[in-house]
C-alpha cells in the first residue's frame, strides 16, 4: 500500500513563480477576527445586500434560458451599456465591438492587461503602496516591477520620482485612483501632469478605476478616458462588483484603443475565455437606469462622513478621505502602550483586545514599512459601524 508520506515524497516540485508570495493579510486578518468575534473592517467588501432589482434582473435573465457561453468580449448589450454609462460620465466613445471587454473581475482584467503587454525583462512602474496584485502579475508576465512611493503622509503622485523611473526598458506605468489603500484621488491636472512625463515616451498606462463612483466633496473622478492623450494608450478597468455591491460576482470591464484591446483580448480569450452569461445580460438591464450609479457617491460619503464623525471621538488621527471606501487612521497619538506596535502587531492586537479588525497599510509596499498607519472598510451597514465606533472608543 502507498502512503500519503510516501507519495508527497516522490511529487515534482518546480521553482515556484511566485516564490515571495505566501497567503495574503486580508484572509489572515479575515480569519483572526471570525476567530476574535472581531468587527471586520479590514477586508474590503461590503456587508449590506445589493438593490433587489439587480438579482431579479439575473434570474430573469436565467428563467429567459441564458444559460450558455456569450461571446468571448462579453454579452454585447452589456458592452453597449458600458459604452453609453462612459460616453455619458467622462465624454470619450469607445467601440463596443473592438474596444470593451467583459471579464472576470477587476484583477482578472490588470492581469490580462499585463500580460498582453509585458514581456520577459521589461519594467512597470507602481505606486507604492499599492493592491496587492500588481506586483504579482508582473512577475508571471517576466516583468520588474519597479515601486515608487507616493508622498508619504500625503500619498499624492510625485511625478518628478515617476520621470526618475523611467528607463528605455519601461513598458508601462500601473496607477489607481481613486487609490486604495489611501482614499487618495486624483485630479485633472495630476493626469495632465502624468501626460507630461510620459508624452515622449511609448509607455503604456493600466488604470485600475474600479471605485470610480466613489469620489466625495462635489469631485469628479479624473478617468484616463477623460484625457485624449493618456486614453490613446491606456487600459481601464472598473468593477461592477464596487459599483452594485455584488463583490463576489466577480464580473468587471476593460477599456482600450482597439489596437490595445486586440491584444488584451488574445489574452482574455485563453486565461477565461468569457464570463457568467445570466450575470451579463442582468447587469445590462439594470443598466439602463443610470441612478444607481449616479447615487453612490451620495451614498458612501454619508457612510464616510458618520464613520468619520465617529472616528473623531476617538484618539485615532483621521487622515483625508477623498475617494474610496477606505478611512486610513494613525494610531501612535494612543495612550495604550500599544501604538509603538508596527503596524500588524497592532492590527492583531486590535482585533483580538479592541474587537475591531482593520488592516496595516504596511502589507501595501513591498519593503513592508511601517508608518502607523491602518486601513478601516466603512462599505457596511450603519450598525455595523456604529458597533465598531463602540469599540474603538475604549482606545
Amino acid at each position: 500500500m502507498t502512503t500519503n508520506s510516501e507519495t508527497a515524497a516522490r511529487t515534482p516540485l518546480p521553482p515556484s513563480r511566485l516564490p515571495a508570495v505566501g497567503t495574503t493579510i486580508f484572509t489572515v486578518m479575515s480569519a483572526l477576527a471570525q476567530q476574535a468575534g472581531a468587527v471586520n473592517l479590514g477586508q474590503g467588501f461590503p456587508d449590506f445586500d445589493p438593490d433587489p432589482a439587480l438579482p431579479q434582473a439575473v434570474c430573469d435573465a436565467m428563467r429567459a434560458g441564458h444559460h450558455q457561453y456569450p461571446p468571448m468580449a462579453g454579452v454585447p448589450a452589456l458592452r453597449q451599456a458600458i459604452a453609453r454609462k462612459v460616453a455619458q460620465l467622462y465624454g470619450r466613445a469607445y467601440d463596443p465591438e473592438g474596444e470593451i471587454t467583459v471579464t472576470a473581475g477587476a484583477t482578472q482584467a490588470i492581469l490580462t492587461a499585463i500580460l498582453a503587454i509585458v514581456h520577459p525583462g521589461d519594467e512597470v512602474i507602481v505606486l507604492e503602496p499599492c493592491y496587492d496584485s500588481y506586483v504579482p502579475n508582473i512577475e508571471l508576465a517576466g516583468g520588474v516591477a519597479v515601486r515608487v512611493a507616493l508622498t508619504p503622509g500625503t500619498w499624492r503622485p510625485d511625478f518628478a520620482s515617476v520621470a526618475a523611473a523611467l528607463t528605455p526598458r519601461t513598458r508601462a506605468i500601473v496607477i489607481n485612483t481613486p487609490h486604495n489603500p489611501s482614499g487618495t484621488a486624483w485630479s485633472a491636472d495630476d493626469l495632465q501632469h502624468l501626460w507630461e512625463v510620459l508624452r515622449d515616451t511609448d509607455v503604456l498606462v493600466i488604470g485600475d478605476e474600479v471605485y470610480e463612483h466613489m469620489v466625495y466633496d462635489g469631485h469628479r473622478h479624473a478617468s484616463l478616458a477623460t484625457h485624449p492623450g493618456l486614453a490613446a494608450r491606456s487600459f481601464i478597468v472598473s468593477s461592477f462588483g464596487k459599483t452594485y455591491h455584488v463583490t463576489g460576482w466577480k464580473v468587471g470591464y476593460c477599456l482600450a484603443p482597439a489596437p490595445l484591446m486586440a491584444e488584451f483580448r488574445k489574452v482574455h480569450q485563453f486565461n477565461v475565455f468569457t464570463v457568467n452569461t445570466p450575470m451579463q445580460h442582468g447587469l445590462a438591464a439594470y443598466m439602463a437606469d443610470p441612478a444607481p450609479y449616479e447615487g453612490l457617491s451620495a451614498f458612501y460619503q454619508a457612510k464616510r462622513d458618520r464613520f468619520r464623525a465617529g472616528l473623531s471621538q476617538t484618539r485615532l488621527q483621521l487622515l483625508p478621505c477623498e475617494g474610496t471606501y477606505f478611512q486610513c487612521v494613525r494610531y501612535d497619538g494612543l495612550a495604550v502602550p500599544e501604538r509603538s506596535l508596527d503596524e500588524t502587531a497592532f492590527c492583531q492586537w486590535l482585533t483580538r483586545a479592541i474587537g475591531v479588525a482593520a488592516i496595516p497599510l504596511s502589507a501595501f509596499y513591498g519593503d513592508g514599512r511601517s508608518q502607523g498607519v491602518v486601513r478601516l472598510c466603512f462599505a457596511k451597514r450603519d450598525e455595523t459601524l456604529q458597533e465598531a465606533l463602540r469599540r474603538l472608543a475604549r482606545l
